[in-house]
């Protein structure tokens, strides 16, 4: 049995706005016609400094002014987890998926994804990235958390927050914790 297609979106280097008006399109999409593909991963890197903050909150009062008085953008989101900064030089990976037709649940989803970024990090020379058991989520090196994952699901489509790969974008690869990532052709 084939399994639907998942749409790989590049989009460079984008506007968080930007970025989230394009996941609600896709969602709205998967919602009002079903179709042949599952849905979409969109991948960028954030323009400017933004925090989002999931269920649970995480940023005082105090914090979410100071950090707009920096100049970043901070946005809850319907996501699990607390605070998560977004800027440039960052891989984020938002994952726009009905997890029906796949055969996912949430939980599998989730390791899915840590599966595929610990792949990524082995990929470009780092072997000790380790998704931790849950509660947890998320990809560390060491004690270093280089992979945030903040997921929401709703009548089986998730997409409400990103995979993002802590990592420095440059020239001729990507910086990350402990190494550099070079770059990667996926087939």
């Amino acid at each position: 049995m084939l399994l639907p297609a998942v749409r790989l979106v590049w989009l460079s280097q984008v506007p968080y706005a930007e970025l989230l008006a394009l996941q609600q399109r896709w969602l709205r999409r998967l919602q009002a016609e079903p179709g042949p593909e599952a849905g979409a991963l969109l991948l960028c890197e954030p323009a400017g400094p933004v925090y989002t903050t999931g269920l649970r909150g995480g940023l005082t009062s105090e914090e979410t002014a100071r950090l707009r008085a920096l100049g970043a953008e901070v946005r809850p989101l319907g996501r699990g987890g607390l605070a998560t900064f977004h800027g440039p030089g960052q891989l984020l990976c938002h994952p726009v998926l009905d997890l029906r037709p796949l055969g996912l649940r949430l939980r599998t989803h989730v390791a899915a994804l840590e599966a595929c970024a610990v792949r990524l990090c082995e990929l470009q020379g780092l072997p000790g990235a380790r998704a931790r058991p849950p509660p947890y989520t998320g990809v560390w090196l060491g004690e270093r958390k280089i992979c945030a994952i903040g997921e929401r699901l709703g009548a089986g489509l998730g997409g409400a927050g990103p995979m993002v790969v802590r990592a420095e974008l440059r020239a001729g690869g990507v910086s990350a914790v402990e190494g550099t990532l070079r770059p990667t052709v996926w087939r």
